[in-house]
């Protein structure tokens, strides 16, 4: 059923799989008529989930508050495989693995990406490096590795575990690469790892139930969803 958006204002919406988040912003200008429409915090095209939307020129303004807000996410890592780019778009390499590691291997590795942690962010991401967005230079160099950074996840919790997939639900703060904790996982286990399949379920007080589904877009309904 199409949905009343607000012409002016924030709010939530739906970003499927498949999707990128410019895909997202277009199909808000085209609902609302608006061209100022921004986002807070990019989801890669294999995520999905909840992406905040900012319409109009005040509302743009105050997105970057919210790229600060608590985000969470439900994620499939894949294990005993490597990805050039940490989720399930790179080149894989298969990682040979003499022993398949307990759920409380898991559980143990997983509590070390608990607080605050130092963490190497993904080459093929949208931070900027040199002014460009390192997944540029990292396709002209596949050697491109960021410098780590501290970064926070204030919760994580094991949801189940079948080798070779793990499910995991995490509370992170600002900054934070899912895939980062995906690679890393692997490697601490000693098997690889990468994300295949993530899901955003909420951008602080913005939750994946309340979120606008893209196909549902209307124009000029009344704006609810600001905080």
């Amino acid at each position: 059923m199409p949905t009343d958006i607000p012409t002016e204002g924030i709010f939530a919406v739906y970003k499927e799989r498949g999707m990128t988040s410019h895909d997202v912003v277009d199909a808000v200008r085209r609902a609302t008529g608006e061209r100022r429409v921004g986002h807070a915090g990019t989801l890669d095209p294999l995520a999905k989930g909840v992406l905040v939307v900012g319409v109009g020129r005040a509302a743009t303004r105050l997105l970057g508050r919210l790229t600060e807000k608590d985000k969470e996410y439900v994620t499939r890592i894949h294990l005993g495989v490597r990805s050039t780019t940490d989720d399930g778009e790179g080149k894989k390499e298969e990682v040979p693995v003499d022993e398949i590691p307990s759920e409380d291997d898991v559980r143990a590795s997983l509590h070390r990406f608990s607080g605050v942690i130092s963490q190497r962010p993904c080459a093929f991401s949208a931070l900027k490096l040199q002014g460009r967005p390192a997944y540029r230079l990292a396709r002209k160099n596949h050697d491109l590795e960021l410098a780590p950074r501290q970064v926070e996840v204030k919760e994580i919790e094991l949801l189940a575990y079948k080798w070779p997939w793990v499910d995991v639900r995490m509370v992170t703060g600002p900054g934070v690469y899912v895939r980062a904790i995906a690679r890393d996982l692997g490697e601490t286990l000693g098997t690889g790892g990468y994300v295949e399949e993530l899901e955003r379920t909420r951008v602080g007080p913005y939750t994946a139930d309340q979120a606008v589904r893209v196909c549902d877009l209307r124009r000029g309904g009344p704006l609810t969803q600001s905080p």
